[in-house]
């Protein structure tokens, strides 16, 4: 699918997007037919979750799938809607600045205009100095400067998540003092990942300037009360696609013990599947 809107004008509307005053609401995919289908509900822009794109090719989160086949899978999401398409990058498949940046190259050629960032060392890493964090930033913003595109950074915080506090109001305290940092260093919106609840986005929200990504799921505050709180931007990582699995189970559940098919009655149809699929060559 050939892009009928220049990358630089879909990473201005992406960016737009968080300053509107009107919640941007992105459920994460990790395909295509994904992509499609949210832009066909309306939806003004598309997220792809890296725990959803390696679950969907049998790989645990972690970057434990390739740079090189995340990249091919973010190319075809991006290739496949005009709205535009913001990259879960983990912590950017590279070590140095160089390696980082080699792949924040890769996702604009690949056509994202967006890239989620993370401050976490994974497996038990605890989290990146604050310093050595602003720098790959600012590395980042270096390349989409060059490339004259403003990527969208969201700059993941992973105080909540880390292990490190032994309270939450000691993780808040590090959330605030590290999105003042990111924002200052190139990232345009903070995401500090973890608790969704209304107190937590309150303080948050009182607390950064910058705009905010809250990560959202059936326990977290509705998208209404984000909303008026003034939270930018809510996203849903992985649980999209466990949703879906956890339909899958239950068909394959069904067939296996039961040998009942009734869990595929409200299968779309062939038609109604066709409508979000190409007709054509690669």
């Amino acid at each position: 699918m050939t892009p009928r809107i220049p990358q630089n004008e879909k990473a201005a509307t992406f960016l737009s997007l968080h300053t509107r005053g009107r919640l941007l609401v992105l459920p994460n995919v990790w395909n295509p037919l994904g992509a499609r289908i949210l832009e066909a509900k309306g939806f003004p822009a598309v997220a792809t979750a890296s725990a959803a794109v390696s679950a969907s090719l049998g790989f645990k989160d972690g970057e434990r799938i390739a740079r090189d086949t995340m990249i091919d899978m973010i190319g075809r999401i991006a290739r496949s809607v005009d709205v535009p398409v913001t990259a879960d990058i983990e912590r950017g498949y590279g070590r140095t600045l160089s390696e980082l940046q080699e792949t924040i190259r890769a996702v604009i050629d690949a056509g994202a205009v967006g890239v989620n960032l993370e401050d976490g060392l994974g497996d038990g890493g605890g989290l990146r100095p604050v310093e050595d964090q602003c720098a790959r930033i600012a590395a980042a913003r270096e390349v989409a400067a060059h490339h004259d595109v403003h990527l969208v950074i969201n700059a993941r915080i992973d105080s909540y998540e880390s292990g490190v506090f032994t309270s939450a109001g000691d993780a808040t305290e590090d959330a605030v003092s590290r999105a003042d940092a990111y924002v200052r260093a190139g990232a345009d919106c903070v995401y500090p990942i973890g608790p969704g609840d209304e107190a937590t986005a309150r303080a948050l929200r009182s607390r950064i300037a910058a705009p905010i990504n809250i990560l959202g799921s059936p326990g977290a505050a509705p998208l209404a009360v984000l909303e008026s709180i003034g939270v930018n931007r809510v996203s849903f990582g992985p649980f999209v696609l466990r949703s879906l699995l956890r339909k899958f189970l239950d068909i394959a559940d069904g067939l296996m013990n039961r040998k009942d098919p009734s869990g595929m009655r409200d299968m779309l149809s062939r038609i109604e599947a066709g409508e979000y699929l190409l007709d054509g060559p690669e």
